[in-house]
């Protein structure tokens, strides 16, 4: 097998860099490359990258059987409100259901509270007579008469796109496909989401915010994976493209057209997985997933080589670390908390004299002052540079020319000036408080979950993570720290290791004491049948797993926690384990179980998956041998704040068993790995770096 053969193509379009990989048949990575992100046609800029890898690896299109896309347009199209003009129609006398919300203040003593941006205002509120109860059962009928007038309030607004949500519709959806149809007759260009479609569970909040969501992106995102698909098609491809999600699996083009907000935060989702199968390669089942870019940081906590999984998130929150603060959706999503934390994140100092780092972003246009692009706020890649922590001549693959003049102007201007600092000790104070944000936003996200960082390995990607990653370890008290192979495109790499999968969510309420087993295994087959049949369009062959999961709680309880079931059908046999099963999770997340109440469950979970590409093999053990750098640099260390000389190393150079001592540069295409003076590198078999803390303090 040459390197050419089956080769498969990763494209992750970020905020600030777009991403491409390239492997071949047996899995081997074969080319690389980070190309600006052009927003207004990020078709272009995934062009330009699948261009450049095809170039290096001497190949062409029709070479490729497979493409694996993912895109934060999703994500940001719903952050900077770029979507359609959206209204709803709710089930009559249900007209306030985005007003009433939860019916609290997400912070109960703040006189000047923000409320969240729901998107829809009240006056595209809209609602239509009929009804269905909790059971599915018709309690009058949909009040069609009222469509016609319905449609021209529509086109008054201006409406483009509708989110239908009528009242239990999840149980019953009759109602919502007959109106999606009237409707369709009289405004065939309109773009309808339906509630049962995009988030079939009880909590009407939730579901219309999550229906409203969909509707919002959907045209938007409709428009562009055409585009993109139209442009990849004519340049030779012929394999078809598969979408990342945002619960780490992928989905069709056509699917993802569909059900959009499936693909929000599917970016950072890929980083997430290639940390967990790394983590399952060097079997290390701790793990903090650090991905570090040019507009956001995101951790996610991996156990048991599983990434933690939730089943809803927030958009577009007005408190940064509030919950309940902003919009509300309901989908299957690997769980990890984002700041506004990357290298192009705008550093300032505000009225209190306090040194603030983002959630603005110069992002690639035009990009951190170093750039040399037109951008005059200083960044936390400028600061970078400042301290000498990266290479002018060996940045961005040496096609971008990094001005470090322009980069200490700047913190100058909007730091020094204001702190009465040099540009050295401005970009060290950018760097302290990224840094700390990084780690103290790490450190809550593990205490929410009640778990520790300090036994965890870090696994560091990003084109900025390898870069701060012992310092965020420092702060967080972890010891040790894992930089893997391409670390500077690692949420594409992520995207390799995926597998097609669906996963459906859905509400029937049920006690357990009197579950009707035959009833339930029918409702789980026919979500068994519709998962499958989305998975099937992406892999027609091969074999599939499944997942099955109830939501329970104790009857009475506002949420419920996850309990696995049987991948098969149930019997009344599996009812006496699924109680204990439930007793002992309960314990673990309360300290205690209940004595005799009653367990109820909520909602049924079914997700179907291909099978995943195989492991690389796991870390070979090497003996280790100190190597002397080449040249040196000096930086501003992080442990002391002088200056001091650093070795440089180029990561090809280094090879299985080789160590570096700290304080170090290793340099590859996409990024650096700063060995921080209190840290020493090693080289395990396959390559990875591996980071840890000196016992004795810094050299």
């Amino acid at each position: 097998m040459t390197q050419t053969d089956g080769l498969r193509m990763a494209i992750d379009i970020g905020g600030t860099f777009t991403d491409t990989v390239l492997i071949n048949g047996t899995s081997d990575i074969v080319a690389t490359t980070k190309t600006p992100t052009t927003p207004q046609q990020p078709a272009l800029g995934a062009l330009d990258g699948a261009r450049r890898v095809l170039a290096s690896a001497g190949a062409n299109w029709g070479q490729i059987s497979g493409l694996i896309h993912g895109t934060t347009l999703a994500t940001n199209a719903l952050i900077e409100r770029r979507g359609a003009v959206t209204a709803t129609i709710t089930t009559e006398g249900f007209r306030d259901i985005l007003e009433i919300a939860y019916e609290r203040r997400y912070s109960q003593y703040a006189i000047n509270l923000v409320k969240p941006d729901l998107i829809v205002p009240r006056t595209h509120a809209l609602t239509i007579g009929g009804r269905m109860d909790a059971q599915g059962c018709e309690l009058s009928p949909l009040d069609e008469a009222q469509v016609p007038a319905l449609a021209a309030q529509l086109k008054a607004l201006q409406v483009e796109a509708v989110a239908i949500c009528l009242l239990h519709a999840y149980a019953n959806p009759a109602h919502e496909l007959r109106l999606k149809a009237l409707l369709a007759q009289e405004m065939p260009d309109l773009v309808i989401s339906l509630s049962h479609e995009i988030s079939p569970e009880a909590r009407e909040f939730d579901r219309l915010c999550t229906t409203i969501a969909n509707a919002y992106i959907q045209p938007l995102m409709a428009g562009y994976l055409a585009d993109f698909k139209a442009r990849f098609t004519e340049m030779g491809l012929t394999c078809p493209i598969l979408m990342m999600t945002a619960g780490g699996g992928m989905t069709t083009v056509e699917t993802a057209a569909r059900l959009p907000i499936r693909l929000v935060e599917s970016g950072p989702a890929g980083g997430a997985i290639l940390a967990a199968r790394i983590a399952q390669e060097t079997g290390e089942a701790q793990v903090l997933s650090f991905d570090m870019g040019g507009t956001t940081a995101k951790l996610c906590l991996i156990d048991d080589y599983r990434p933690q999984t939730a089943r809803k998130f927030e958009i577009s929150r007005a408190e940064r670390f509030i919950k309940g603060s902003g919009m509300p959706v309901r989908i299957p999503v690997i769980e990890m908390i984002e700041i506004g934390a990357g290298g192009g994140s705008i550093a300032r100092v505000d009225r209190l004299g306090r040194v603030q780092i983002g959630p603005h972003s110069a992002g690639s246009d035009p990009g951190p002052a170093a750039f040399g692009k037109g951008g005059t706020h200083p960044t936390v890649t400028d600061a970078d540079v400042t301290q000498g922590l990266i290479e002018p001549a060996r940045f961005a693959e040496g096609r971008l020319a990094i001005d470090p003049d322009a980069a200490a102007s700047a913190l100058t201007q909007d730091v020094g000036q204001h702190l009465n600092l040099p540009p050295e000790k401005s970009a060290f104070a950018v760097s302290e408080i990224v840094d700390e944000s990084m780690a103290s936003a790490g450190r809550m996200h593990a205490v929410e979950s009640g778990k520790d960082l300090e036994p965890r390995v870090m696994i560091a990607f990003g084109g900025n993570g390898p870069l701060h990653a012992t310092r965020v370890a420092r702060r967080s008290r972890m010891n040790r720290v894992l930089i893997p192979r391409d670390p500077g495109v690692g949420s594409a790499v992520g995207f390799l290791y995926a597998p097609v999968s669906y996963e459906i969510i859905r509400s029937r309420y049920a006690r357990l004491e009197t579950l009707d087993i035959d009833g339930l295994n029918r409702f789980l087959d026919t979500m068994l049948q519709e998962a499958q049949s989305v998975v099937r369009a992406g892999a027609p062959t091969g074999d599939l797993s499944q997942r099955r999961v109830a939501f329970m709680r104790y009857h009475g309880q506002g949420h419920e926690i996850e309990i696995r079931l049987p991948d098969r059908a149930l019997t009344q046999s599996d009812l006496p384990a699924l109680q204990q099963a439930f007793e002992v999770e309960y314990s673990r997340q309360f300290s205690r179980t209940v004595p005799g109440m009653t367990i109820e469950i909520l909602n049924w979970g079914l997700s179907v998956s291909s099978a995943a590409p195989a492991l690389r093999g796991t870390a070979n053990a090497t003996e280790a041998t100190d190597q002397k750098p080449t040249e040196t640099r000096d930086i501003l260390c992080d442990v002391t704040g002088e200056w001091r000389p650093a070795g440089l190393y180029n990561r090809d150079d280094l090879h299985p068993g080789d160590r570096v001592q700290g304080p170090a540069l290793i340099v590859e295409a996409q990024t650096t790995t700063f060995v921080s003076a209190d840290f020493s590198a090693s080289i395990d078999g396959p390559g990875n770096i591996w980071l840890t803390r000196k016992t004795e303090g810094p050299a």
